[in-house]
């Protein structure tokens, strides 16, 4: 079975709930002018079982532990990235996760040409990705996203 990736970018809160991983945004939570209906209906569930990786890219992010230890015990690596969006910490459970150590084993015995392909490759289905995405985009959208990517390029 193929795992999915979860990435959050934006603020939210998530905890478990009957082996599910419940996802609320704050915004949703604190809004006075939304019914209660409304806020229970945008509460979003995914099941533990079919995560692999968990993504955290912002600072507003609140995970209990009880969703981290149901994340790990399913071998779900969770990952934290700084405010530049580049990963600095790496979460994996401690069990003989055989799985994930293959994994790394033979990535850290792909000979140089390998790597390069491999780099290569995911490059290319990044730039596929953001081209599919940016067709369909209205001409306003695209130019915030072309002014955003300036002002990332800027940044690093």
């Amino acid at each position: 079975m193929i795992k999915k990736t979860l990435c959050f970018s934006n603020p939210a809160y998530l905890s478990l709930r009957d082996s599910q991983l419940v996802i609320k945004l704050p915004e949703v939570e604190r809004a006075a002018n939304l019914t209660e209906d409304f806020k229970k209906s945008a509460e979003v569930t995914r099941p533990i079982e079919d995560i692999g990786v968990v993504v955290l890219d912002h600072k507003q992010i609140t995970i209990t532990s009880g969703a981290l230890e149901a994340l790990l015990e399913n071998n779900c690596a969770v990952i934290t990235c700084d405010s530049r969006s580049m990963p600095v910490g790496l979460l994996l459970p401690l069990v003989g996760n055989t799985t994930q150590n293959e994994r790394f084993r033979n990535q850290l015995d792909a000979s140089q040409p390998l790597r390069k392909q491999l780099w290569q490759q995911t490059i290319q289905h990044k730039i596929k990705n953001q081209a599919a995405v940016l067709s369909q985009c209205t001409e306003a959208e695209t130019r915030c996203m072309h002014i955003w990517l300036l002002l990332m390029m800027q940044r690093y």
